[in-house]
């Protein structure tokens, strides 16, 4: 029995047999998805949506892609699969081609790769490197921030996903990071939001004891909790914080990374050096599950000598790895990250400011590259948000009916609280930005009747 001559069974062995994540799954009803290409998607009647959430804000190089396709299939028959304790030319390459692109012809030491099957399991790793490394327990993460599904990452996640699996891994420890729009510093200025931020790290270094602290984990650019840009300075200055205490700096770019902010680690626009990057997604746009920690030389000496006590089957899976390969030649080839960053320097910026002056309902509007969000309020002098924080049920209702209106213009959506990401892969043509653009235009009609003028 084939998949092409029974596609009809989907929807009902799905509801009958498909348990699905951060789900109540009686509500459910999901669309069954025929297929894709480049920056679209399409169901089973051949209804077309222009996929502006990159699915999970990991198809970076659009939907079947087809020397990426090729190279899969073309790697498949050769081998499949092998341990990770051999040697692979697909794994070899990858790590090198990562390593590659994260030093960006400087010499910052990245010179090594510990692969995983994702980002949740990059983070796990890159914690138990830096407390295996230093020697001390606590990690620090900030309150807006997602860091993945699995214990650790979990409890490293600041958003309200991790209530419910709480208790659960010690040690970490939150606090707030920058965030200028809504400011938990009372700053008014970007160099206020900037020292102010600082001094609150500094201060919470201090009552925790900086001693006892392994490493601070920072989305480079915060992802699903708000696309939250760095102030200009703040991660130098965290960097000086790790420096003066022997903290190690962990960069999470599993959204950020792979052209997603116009470059090929988002770390690369605010020139800083981290001691541990952790990557997913956009390295080879989920075409195959594929994550890993890229290791700063300093860290990875800790484990020439004695055994990193970590593993997992598919580590470094070849098949994955030589996913990555073809992916990281086709965004030289086609050069994606300098697409990536014009879009979002010369299309996305400028269009967007141009709906928030349209659209009283819109308070903010933030990003880089193709990675941005539309912040929506009901008022704009008190910045009410549209929603509740974790709004659910009748409180979410507005932006479940912004969602559903982009739905039925053709338009797929990537929403989190009172937000709309704009997020489409990173070789999205323009005149399809534009057309994504002026759906959003008039969804945002909805959340204008719900704004006080």
């Amino acid at each position: 029995m084939s998949l092409e001559t029974h596609p009809e069974n989907a929807y009902a062995n799905d509801r009958a047999h498909v348990f699905h994540s951060w789900s109540a799954q009686a509500a459910l009803a999901p669309l069954v998805i025929d297929g894709g290409s480049g920056s679209w998607i399409w169901d089973q009647s051949g209804r077309k949506y222009l996929d502006f959430s990159s699915q999970l804000v990991n198809v970076n190089i659009g939907h079947q892609h087809p020397k990426l396709v090729a190279a899969i299939q073309e790697y498949a028959g050769k081998l499949c699969t092998v341990a990770p304790f051999h040697a692979n030319d697909a794994r070899s390459e990858a790590a090198r081609l990562i390593c590659e692109a994260a030093n960006q012809d400087r010499d910052l030491g990245l010179d090594m790769v510990f692969f995983t099957n994702g980002g949740a399991e990059g983070n796990e790793n890159a914690i138990r490197m830096a407390r295996l490394h230093t020697g001390r327990h606590k990690i620090l993460t900030t309150y807006r921030s997602y860091h993945g599904g699995t214990a650790a990452a979990i409890q490293m996640t600041g958003d309200p996903r991790r209530w419910p699996s709480e208790p659960s891994t010690p040690g970490i420890v939150k606090f707030w990071g920058p965030y200028p729009y809504r400011s938990a510093f009372h700053a008014t200025t970007e160099a206020d939001e900037t020292e102010r931020a600082l001094a609150h790290l500094a201060d919470t270094l201090m009552v925790e004891g900086p001693h006892t602290v392994a490493a601070i984990v920072l989305e480079t650019v915060v992802g699903t909790n708000g696309i939250l840009v760095p102030p200009p300075g703040y991660l130098a200055g965290v960097r000086e914080l790790c420096d003066r205490h022997g903290i190690l700096l962990v960069l999470d770019e599993v959204m950020a990374g792979f052209a997603r902010c116009g470059e090929w680690f988002a770390f690369h626009a605010f020139d800083v050096r981290p001691d541990l990057v952790v990557f997913a997604k956009g390295v080879n746009s989920g075409y195959l599950p594929l994550g890993g920690v890229i290791l700063g030389a300093h860290v990875a000496a800790s484990f020439m000598d004695k055994a990193y006590p970590g593993g997992l089957t598919y580590s470094g899976h070849p098949l994955a790895c030589a996913s990555a390969v073809a992916s990281i030649d086709i965004f030289r080839e086609e050069g994606i990250v300098e697409h990536s960053r014009m879009l979002g320097t010369d299309v996305i910026g400028p269009e967007l400011e141009k709906l928030k002056a349209k659209h009283p309902s819109i308070g903010d509007v933030r990003g880089m590259g193709t990675f941005w969000a539309i912040e929506l309020v009901k008022n704009r002098e008190t910045r009410e948000q549209l929603v509740p924080y974790n709004a659910a049920g009748a409180d979410a209702k507005p932006m479940v009916e912004l969602a559903n209106a982009c739905k039925a213009a053709g338009l797929w959506p990537f929403t989190h609280f009172n937000r709309l990401h704009v997020v489409p892969p990173c070789n999205t043509p323009v005149d399809e930005v534009h057309q994504g653009l002026a759906i959003i235009d008039e969804a945002l009609g909805v959340a204008d009747s719900y704004a006080e003028v």
